[in-house]
């Protein structure tokens, strides 16, 4: 890691919506503050809007702001006294200055490469969106066999599906307005650009998922609820959607490999088919 107390205009910005993150905040900031990140490009500039806590998230961020402020970069906690993921990011966007934006959650914790390689990702003069190679961590037994037939889906293998952190540059950026009101601002970013404007990075980054059958069946849910909510309100955006077929037989396949990881999968998949009613609220990923 290279420190840079003058490290000049910022190049980047982390909008990073927090809420009731205090266990997690730490980690989050201090995986960003060891980037490996060539101090000529100028500065990384981070915002927390930590959005409705009721815990320590903004006072743990701030207490890394002078870690932060000796590498040269800014780090602002925004504490808003209001809830909800999409007016933290709206409200992150207009305080950000950088014309990369990566917009991270709280339980992501990048590798040190990643950044400078979305960076280069994104540095064309035109409308690109990017994200790294995502590592799926689970504690439980059960999260750790759905992690595990997961990882083998071809959207995860293939795609660039942007689970806990996407970026997108200027150009990019200009696809959009305010963050509309919507449950899956991932999804809804990600299908904003055509297959060839997405970019998958080699850097890795990890991203837990829900933890024990209930809370996993909870997330599909709303995950698949997010997916319809934007085919019936922004259906232009289906144009953009690519995710490639998963074969019966390559779903076999997975079965005789890995029975229980196969069995978890499918009943999640089915309780969500049999009770698919929606939930609007906010849903932790873990």
């Amino acid at each position: 890691m290279t420190h840079d107390t003058a490290a000049g205009p910022v190049a980047l910005s982390i909008i990073l919506p927090a809420s009731n993150e205090a266990a997690l905040i730490g980690d989050c900031l201090s995986a960003v503050l060891a980037s490996d990140w060539p101090g000529s490009l100028g500065a990384v500039e981070t915002l927390v809007i930590a959005n409705g806590c009721h815990d320590a998230t903004a006072e743990r961020a701030r207490a890394l702001q002078p870690a932060f402020a000796e590498r040269g970069w800014p780090l602002t906690v925004l504490d808003r006294a209001e809830g909800g993921k999409l007016g933290a990011l709206n409200a992150g966007d207009a305080l950000a200055s950088g014309p990369i934006r990566v917009y991270l959650d709280a339980d992501v914790t990048v590798s040190p490469p990643l950044l400078h390689q979305l960076a280069l990702a994104l540095s064309p003069d035109t409308p690109l969106y990017a994200s790294g190679s995502v590592r799926i961590t689970a504690q439980g037994a059960a999260s750790r066999a759905y992690a595990r037939f997961w990882r083998h889906v071809p959207f995860m293998v293939n795609g660039v599906p942007g689970c806990g952190l996407f970026a997108v540059n200027a150009r990019g950026r200009a696809r959009w307005g305010a963050f509309p009101d919507i449950i899956s601002d991932d999804t809804f970013v990600r299908l904003s650009f055509a297959p060839r404007e997405r970019r998958k990075v080699p850097a890795p980054y990890r991203w837990p998922i829900a933890e024990g059958l209930a809370a996993l069946i909870r997330v599909r849910r709303r995950q698949d609820a997010g997916v319809r909510q934007i085919e019936r309100e922004h259906p232009a955006l289906l144009a953009n959607d690519d995710k490639p077929p998963f074969p019966t037989t390559r779903k076999l396949a997975l079965a005789l490999r890995d029975p229980l990881a196969f069995a978890t999968y499918t009943a999640v998949a089915l309780a969500v088919k049999l009770s698919p009613q929606s939930d609007q609220s906010w849903t932790r990923s873990r």
